[in-house]
């Protein structure tokens, strides 16, 4: 089967739930008019489906190859697809008209690159790389790189890169080893070794501008040490074009569990004299230039778990529709039934369904707070906005990648026996699924941001504005006077509830000397938060389905499949929430018995 874009999917949850069309009534974003999405969303959706999801096994069973000369080869029809992709300006969404872009909201640049990623994660990898290193080039460089670099990085003519691991360095950035010389024409030589870069080499774009972090001599030890550099694989001469070849090579693919298309490279740096690059930014600071850059992964990689999560749910629901196995009960038919009228096999299905829509709603909400945070109208508007993107953003990340892992498995186990061989197909959705949970700050590392970082911003006012939300919703879910609705309401407000508490426990904790029992339950609170807050977003769609049935202005069957895959979420998510209290705030204490060191042995 091929990929189809979920366009009403998408449609619904940007405009209806994130609330794209209501900020377009009070007169922001209205260049992404309901007719401009919905063009842009059809068109990206073709170059998905009939372009890249044709590569996506192919490209897997292939793999890339490293040719001695230090060459990727990626596999047959991706060149000839990344050109389609750049001449389509898909890139370019959201990014400012004076350096080549749309000038759309970050939300609409999020649902083409959800299709993107759904269709081929592999190939979608590469442009979300060049996305991260426009933001950090907007952000932090020199007028005369942005007026070199940004223009072809926004097209997608040339890509980026974000280099920070090393073998010894990996979320402890700080250990990292590469150093930076200056020369007495301004520039740096650039020495060392990078681990795990994905597209860090390859034949798609005409040049790669690789974002890497290396120390200065005089450098201070740790993260207040590190600088940020610019190093072009291709250094652009007189002209912009790409000139000699720079000191910088890659010298080994990584063989990965997934991803199979999407070069993981191990680049040197400085070996045959020493790699030019220019600073980014001010000395010293790089981390906090890169950070611009991660931030930006962050939400596009919760986005991948999205996407890979709706793949995987796509071919199971077609699968399931063709497989016959058994009788279902109430099956009246001759002959066996399809798998789909099994009820675990469609418990299953609406898991899937129910949790890709809620981490979809969540990116979503995350991606337009960061447009808002931006163009709201007043400064108080926009620092409301800010708020809410910075609590949301660990959560879409974790949330949404730890989902997308969880709806590839149930892909593989409602294929059965056919699920665990290659020749399925599901398998490459679990695998690929995967990585995303590790990169861009591990899970771990978001929970404990989320607990440490954003939970007790500006006193916990971001935070118990998040809960005032909800309980609005829940409130007017129970006041809704549909029974379905209102039972939707009464579990929202059953779990915001439980929310609140643990959110104030954790506060609390960080505020006395329980930090290390606050860092315990950061998972368990991140995965609670992120089932509480997607119940939050199906909710809401519950509520306007609600409206458009009663004015009769939309598809009906459609909207009542939106509260029926609220209620599901509502009675097999939102009902668990109260169990998982008692995870967030049982403290520190099993963890570091000294009786568990006799587990190792």
């Amino acid at each position: 089967m091929t990929y189809a874009a979920p366009i009403r999917d998408i449609r619904f949850s940007l405009e209806e739930i994130a609330g794209l069309a209501e900020w377009r009534r009070q007169g922001l974003f209205l260049d992404a008019s309901s007719d401009v999405l919905e063009q842009i969303l059809y068109e990206a959706g073709k170059l998905a489906s009939d372009v890249l999801s044709p590569l996506n096994a192919p490209g897997d069973r292939a793999g890339t190859d490293l040719t001695p000369e230090g060459e990727v080869i990626t596999p047959k029809g991706f060149a000839a697809a990344y050109k389609a992709f750049v001449e389509g300006a898909w890139l370019s969404v959201s990014f400012d008209p004076a350096i080549g872009g749309m000038g759309l909201p970050k939300g609409v640049a999020l649902a083409v690159h959800e299709m993107i990623h759904a269709a081929n994660m592999s190939f979608g990898l590469c442009p979300m790389l060049t996305l991260g290193a426009v933001e950090a080039l907007t952000a932090h460089g020199t007028p005369e790189q942005q007026q070199l670099y940004l223009p072809k990085l926004v097209t997608g003519q040339w890509a980026g890169t974000m280099n920070l691991t090393e073998p010894q360095a990996g979320s402890d950035v700080g250990a990292l080893t590469s150093r930076a010389e200056p020369q007495a024409d301004g520039t740096f030589k650039i020495y060392g070794q990078k681990i795990y870069i994905t597209w860090g080499e390859h034949d798609l774009a005409e040049n790669i501008v690789h974002l890497v972090l290396a120390r200065l001599p005089d450098a201070p030890a740790g993260v207040k040490g590190i600088s940020l550099f610019l190093v072009p694989k291709f250094i652009p001469d007189a002209q912009g074009n790409p000139g000699i070849h720079n000191d910088v090579r890659c010298i080994g693919l990584e063989h990965k569990m997934g991803i199979h298309a999407s070069p993981t490279c191990t680049m040197a740096y400085g070996d045959q004299g020493g790699a030019i690059g220019w600073m980014i930014g001010e000395a010293n600071k790089g981390l906090a230039c890169m950070f611009t850059m991660m931030n930006s992964a962050r939400l596009n990689v919760g986005l991948q778990g999205v996407a890979v999560g709706d793949a995987a749910f796509q071919k199971a629901y077609a699968y399931a529709m063709e497989r016959k196995q058994g009788r279902a009960e109430g099956w009246t038919d001759t002959g066996p039934s399809p798998i789909f009228h099994h009820a675990d096999v469609r418990r299953m299905l609406m898991t899937m369904k129910a949790k890709v829509s809620a981490a979809r709603s969540i990116c979503h909400m995350t991606a337009l707070a960061s447009d808002l945070s931006v163009h709201a109208k007043s400064s108080q508007a926009r620092e409301i906005a800010k708020a809410r993107e910075e609590l949301l953003t660990p959560i879409a990340k974790g949330w949404s990648t730890d989902m997308g892992v969880e709806i590839a498995s149930l892909g593989v186990q409602i294929h059965g026996g056919m699920g665990f061989v290659e020749e399925g197909g599901a398998a490459q959705f679990y695998r690929d699924a995967r990585i995303a949970a590790i990169y861009e700050g591990t899970n771990g590392i978001q929970a404990i941001d989320l607990v440490s970082r954003k939970l007790t911003m500006d006193d916990g006012a971001p935070v118990a504005a998040l809960i005032e939300d909800i309980r609005a919703t829940s409130l007017a879910c129970e006041q809704s006077g549909h029974e379905q609705v209102k039972w939707i309401g009464k579990r929202l407000s059953e779990a915001v509830d439980v929310f609140s508490d643990a959110a104030h426990w954790l506060i609390r904790a960080q505020a006395g000397n329980a930090k290390r029992d606050a860092l315990a339950g950061a998972t368990p609170f991140l995965k609670l938060a992120g089932d509480v807050i997607g119940g939050w977003a199906l909710a809401k769609g519950a509520l306007v389905a609600l409206n458009h049935l009663k004015d009769k202005s939309r598809d009906v069957s459609y909207m009542m499949a939106r509260i029926s895959l609220a209620g599901f979420f509502a009675e097999n998510v939102l009902a668990q929430v109260p169990g998982l209290l008692s995870s967030v705030t049982a403290g520190s204490d099993m963890l570091y018995a000294p009786q568990i060191d006799a587990l190792a042995g």
